[in-house]
């Protein structure tokens, strides 16, 4: 399952769930599928292939084998909604895809798939070198493995599906119109897989979930050439809507079809399902608005880690995720520091949770931007984020490059180009970078948001509340004047079940006093925007670098709950301060 309701009914898919043959190789092959591999292990598909014994700190390349059974010729397209951090795909024997970075989807489709058994194969490769910009040792882990869904669906042949569809709510004035009326910008890209020209037309239908259908929109007959790729937008008005908020988040379901005409008859062919919520996300006079109102974001940075399945969560482990945020009274949850499986958005969707999601860049020094294959590692993982997940309602904030250059003008340069992509992805919500680079920012200019990662009381004694004003003077100073600000990150380690009367660094009684301490200064500033407390949950770091030198037992331990998700003291002053 790759999302939390049917994506699709009307076209053929199935997941590939299950054990797969695995062994481990040297290098990713350059010229073809490398032979004569031993297939040594049965590992979980999905899952991350250090949950295996013998695995356990495996960092280097693998190559996953299944077999895949088709029953009539058909066009047979792949989807992998993620693979750890490199993946080559083959269909017997030949390559079919090649894709970089571990946290955003990617798909492939093989023409004129003949009927019988078939062999899927998939390298994979975590390790570090000249060949990634973004993947560095780092102060969190990067599992191996095919850590989320793989779907394979079969598309008919002389036939259109639909690529991807993207859904804008949209209300101009909270002022004058009626609360129940809504627009909605629709754009829709279609594939022609057939060797003709072919006809149909495309329906649209929303309906509130579980329920008929309420509104249903017909468009006019169009024409595909043969292999021809469309896209086109229309913008739709609705009555008697419910808005989508924390408190109430109501979703509806966004249906696409696409009829087919061929000669006499009419025949529904594809279709494209979405769960969509209509609410607005604006900046206005130093606040962030949710809906025409000022809200205040509490919540956390969460990094998708836990001690028995690494990378590779189930829905019960995203569901005891969210349920203890929510306890805290949380409001919101910053995906640090990578786009997040799209099923966890899902559980944000519904749970009305707000986030921040950012690209898959930490921690990048001016030496490590010139990398030449930077730009466009960046570029790609920035377009997939957002067209991929850019139907939920739950993300309010797009982000990139936290602590990275933004202090140096040859950085400025690269914050500037990313932060103008993703305007012309998705001009519908505000953007922002978490920065650490105090007075000596030049960026916040380019930013609707201005945030800052700060740790006063764990990296220095300095006062949160005067910090924090200082924080407001730096951003006023360089460029982010007027706009919203964010504390995107603060904490301190708490090892669990460390307490002591002394308090001294590092027990749980330490990190809460810091905790709340922060809390405690950030809610009496009217200024603040949002806060997100670093972390969650305690997470592994890399081996490799600095990061075991710097993070006892190579963990980061700033979690409020612990690997097992047991909270420390620092959980109930959370609570306090957010409910």
């Amino acid at each position: 399952m790759d999302r939390l309701f049917q994506n699709h009914r009307i076209r053929a898919r199935q997941s590939l769930e299950g054990l797969w043959d695995f062994g481990k190789m040297r290098a990713l092959s350059i010229d073809g599928l490398a032979e004569n591999i031993d297939y040594d292990y049965k590992l979980a598909v999905p899952g991350c292939w250090e949950m295996h014994p013998q695995l356990l700190t495996y960092r280097g390349h693998g190559i996953y084998r299944r077999s895949i059974y088709i029953d009539n010729t058909a066009h047979v397209r792949l989807l992998f909604k993620g693979v750890s951090h490199t993946a080559k795909v083959y269909w017997d024997g030949q390559q079919v895809a090649e894709h970089y970075n571990a946290y955003t989807a990617f798909d492939t489709t093989i023409m004129n798939v003949e009927p019988g058994a078939h062999e899927l194969c998939v390298e994979v490769d975590n390790s570090f070198g000249q060949h990634s910009a973004l993947h560095l040792p780092n102060d969190y882990y990067t599992y191996g493995g095919m850590i989320r869904p793989v779907i394979i669906e079969i598309l008919p042949l002389q036939s259109c599906s639909i690529q991807w569809v993207q859904f804008t709510p949209i209300k101009e004035d909270w002022t004058t119109d009626e609360e129940g009326n809504w627009q909605a910008n629709v754009r829709i890209a279609l594939q022609s897989h057939a060797d003709h020209d072919i006809k149909g037309h495309i329906q649209f239908e929303l309906s509130p979930l579980q329920q008929s259908t309420l509104w249903k929109q017909e468009l006019p007959e169009i024409t595909l050439k043969a292999g021809q790729y469309l896209e086109f937008t229309h913008t739709f008005t609705f009555s008697n809507i419910q808005s989508w908020s924390c408190e109430h988040p109501y979703l509806y379901e966004w249906q696409t079809l696409w009829y087919q005409h061929q000669s006499n008859t009419v025949e529904l062919v594809d279709d494209w399902v979405e769960r969509v919520g209509f609410r607005t996300i604006n900046t206005y006079e130093g606040k962030l608005l949710l809906n025409h109102q000022p809200i205040v974001l509490k919540g956390f940075n969460r990094h998708e880690d836990h001690p028995m399945v690494g990378a590779s969560f189930p829905i019960a482990l995203m569901v005891q995720d969210l349920e203890l945020m929510i306890h805290t009274g949380a409001n919101a949850v910053r995906t640090s520091h990578y786009p997040n499986d799209e099923r966890f958005l899902d559980l944000c969707d519904e749970y009305g949770i707000l986030v921040w999601e950012e690209n898959h860049a930490r921690g990048l020094s001016i030496e490590d931007m010139r990398h030449p294959q930077f730009i466009e590692q960046c570029e790609q993982v920035n377009r997939e984020m957002v067209t991929q997940h850019y139907n939920h309602p739950s993300i309010i904030i797009w982000a990139i490059l936290n602590e990275c250059a933004s202090d140096q003008e040859e950085g400025r340069v690269h914050y500037q180009h990313q932060l103008e992509q993703i305007r012309s992805l998705d001009h519908s919500r505000p953007l922002s970078f978490a920065s650490h680079h105090r007075e000596n920012e030049i960026c916040f200019d380019l930013a609707d948001i201005v945030s800052f990662n700060l740790y006063p009381g764990w990296y220095g004694d300095e006062d949160p509340g005067e910090l924090c004003d200082l924080a407001r003077q730096w951003a006023d100073q360089a460029g982010g004047k007027g706009k919203p600000m964010i504390m995107s990150e603060f904490g301190a380690d708490g090892f669990y079940g460390y307490r002591s009367p002394n308090r001294v660094k590092g027990t749980e009684e330490r990190q809460a006093d810091i905790i709340e301490s922060n809390l405690r200064a950030y809610n009496e500033r009217a200024y603040i925007s949002g806060m997100f407390i670093w972390q969650f949950c305690d997470c592994r770091v890399t081996e490799e670098g600095i990061w075991p030198m710097m993070r006892a037992r190579t963990q980061n331990n700033k979690g409020i709950v612990d690997g097992y998700r047991r909270p420390k003291l620092a959980y109930e002053v959370v609570t306090r301060y957010f409910k």
